[in-house]
């Protein structure tokens, strides 16, 4: 079920239905919206989508799914729970860090051969989480794609991120990277950009205490992971696989914005006793 504070958040965001659409009315969005959550915690087909659950058929999900990507709803929403965890001040922008997992799976649009898995058609998400593992860039590409062409793209598609006051950030102080992102180059463009890179060199032993500050972003590949229809690619588009990263992504914020605000009421009541 779609919680009503965050079907509030997202209703605004749906392009509205023309006033004299032809055929029969619409299922309406928040079941419609519930359907496509359903598909992306359970990873069935969307054919297999259970019409006694009231969702609507998978095939108007996943029109739906199409037509709020193409309106950018996702990116939007997941733009709005970032400026509501910063102006909470549950980002930490001191440091950022970049990975990527093993190759994921299947077919479509940005899939290569998995240099890792016999050479098996696959794809792969990079990622740039904040300090304490907020997702705030995920890029799918070919499993054949080398990390480091990936750095600058994940540094630069931080959205401008609003909730304090000034102009909204979109720099972290620094990026931390393993060896499998060394490269002069990316350390020069990073400095360009008034970023730090942290980055272990290729040869020399690991910064320490590199991996204790990194382990974030494995959480949070984790975390993104959980959402099973993720865990394998099965979208042949690729803009719509990425839709569901993205709604993935708010879907992780909103956790965190829920957790924040019950350590805000607890502290709250702590105060008054």
């Amino acid at each position: 079920m779609v919680n009503d504070d965050l079907w509030a958040l997202i209703e605004p965001l749906l392009p509205p239905w023309p006033e004299r659409a032809p055929g029969p009315e619409p299922v309406p969005d928040r079941l419609c919206l519930q359907g496509i959550l359903y598909v992306l915690h359970q990873d069935i087909a969307w054919q297999f989508l259970p019409r006694e659950l009231g969702f609507g058929s998978g095939q108007t999900c996943w029109r739906r799914l199409d037509r709020w990507q193409q309106a950018g709803v996702f990116d939007q929403l997941h733009r709005v729970l970032l400026a509501k965890l910063n102006a909470a001040g549950e980002l930490d922008w001191s440091r950022a860090c970049v990975d990527d997992p093993r190759p994921r799976e299947k077919r479509g649009a940005a899939t290569g051969p998995s240099p890792v898995d016999r050479s098996k058609t696959g794809s792969k998400h990079h990622l740039i989480c904040d300090g304490k593992g907020t997702p705030f860039k995920v890029i799918t590409t070919a499993a054949n794609v080398n990390d480091i062409t990936q750095t600058l793209a994940l540094v630069d598609g931080i959205p401008p991120v609003a909730g304090r006051p000034g102009h909204p950030r979109r720099r972290p102080d620094a990026v931390l990277g393993d060896k499998a992102y060394d490269s002069q180059a990316v350390r020069r463009e990073l400095h360009k950009r008034r970023i730090m890179p942290v980055i272990s060199r290729k040869g020399a032993p690991n910064i320490k205490g590199l991996g204790k500050l990194r382990y974030v972003v494995e959480q949070t590949f984790a975390l993104l992971h959980q959402f099973k229809r993720l865990a394998v690619r099965w979208e042949r588009r690729l803009d719509l696989h990425d839709a569901l990263v993205s709604l993935a992504c708010g879907l992780i914020c909103w956790r965190r914005l829920g957790r924040q605000r019950v350590r805000s009421a607890a502290h709250s009541y702590d105060g008054h006793l």
